[in-house]
């Protein structure tokens, strides 16, 4: 009988997307099942080559990784290139992987995985929803083999990311994501409202630079690209552990504080398209139904070290 929690991850490898599968074979009380790659910080073949990549890296090569949509449900394909660079991993070359490449889609992989488990996998969306809301069109029934869906997206109070108004995850494919609000499943969010506090600081991340195995090496010289990127924005020399969040969260709760809301997403304004609507901040029960768990809070200083001690365990 597996003990710790089975987890299903769906990404679209960039450089924290790396930080977080990183994190995930180290991190205690769960267990990886499963990867899909999904288009978004750049197109699917290269964030499927990725998500291989770092796997095995890490010396996962027996997790299988399945390729998922290449583009969005209505829109066009939107890419951060200018955040994780050409091929998604800030031009760091890894040695390539050398596991069986799945042909089965990440879609029919995903519901026989949740169906196995009979209603115990937690899926962890760290990219954008297209293979989530995918997986749910084929296979209605997913919401009840679903424990919970914990996903990195939105902003609820801080402004977005990639619009004035929306968060990349959510702008990438807005139809999708408000499929999956509207869902019924178990919802815990991660908006950039916690994630923009959950950082690694200028000298946490030298404090790799001497750390002589191939997995904190290859983070430290990845983390180059966005790192830069938030200095010139006025942000500071620092590294925010987006997707990490919801695997910290999952093996240890006490590290986060949430609380119960409605979040929609806009699918029709041209300005707002993307935006994560949400009553959290407004003390009327009538405006939504409660259908997430947001994330607004997160102890820095634990998670800081959690992480960097999951990369020197390498």
């Amino acid at each position: 009988m597996m003990t710790n929690r089975p987890v299903w991850i769906d990404t679209d490898t960039g450089v924290d997307d790396a930080f977080a599968l990183v994190s995930a074979f180290k991190l205690p009380n769960i267990e990886v099942v499963g990867v899909s790659a999904c288009a978004g910080n750049v197109e699917l073949e290269k964030t499927f080559k990725n998500a291989r990549n770092v796997l095995s890296l890490c010396g996962k090569e027996d997790i299988k990784v399945y390729k998922g949509s290449e583009k969005p449900l209505v829109v066009e394909l939107h890419t951060a290139k200018h955040v994780h660079g050409e091929d998604g991993l800030g031009g760091i070359e890894i040695p390539q992987s050398n596991a069986k490449v799945e042909e089965e889609s990440a879609f029919d992989a995903l519901y026989k995985k949740a169906k196995e488990l009979n209603g115990e996998l937690t899926i962890v969306a760290i990219g954008p929803l297209t293979n989530i809301a995918i997986t749910l069109f084929k296979y209605p029934d997913l919401v009840k083999y679903v424990k919970e869906l914990v996903i990195m997206g939105g902003s609820i109070a801080v402004g977005g990311n990639t619009t004035i108004a929306a968060e990349f995850n959510i702008y990438v494919d807005p139809h999708a994501a408000q499929t999956i609000f509207k869902s019924g499943m178990k919802i815990t969010l991660f908006p950039l409202d916690v994630t923009m506090k959950t950082v690694l600081n200028r000298e946490e991340i030298d404090s790799l630079k001497d750390v002589y195995n191939k997995v904190a090496q290859f983070l430290y010289k990845a983390s180059a690209i966005p790192m830069s990127l938030y200095e010139r924005l006025g942000l500071g020399y620092k590294m925010c552990l987006h997707d990490t969040c919801p695997l910290l969260y999952l093996s240890d709760p006490t590290l986060f504080k949430g609380r119960e809301a409605g979040v929609y997403v806009e699918t029709q304004s041209e300005i707002s398209l993307g935006r994560t609507l949400s009553d959290l901040y407004v003390h009327r029960d009538e405006l939504f139904d409660k259908n997430a768990l947001v994330m607004i809070d997160v102890d820095r200083d634990r998670v800081a070290k959690l992480v960097i001690d999951t990369f020197k365990a390498y």
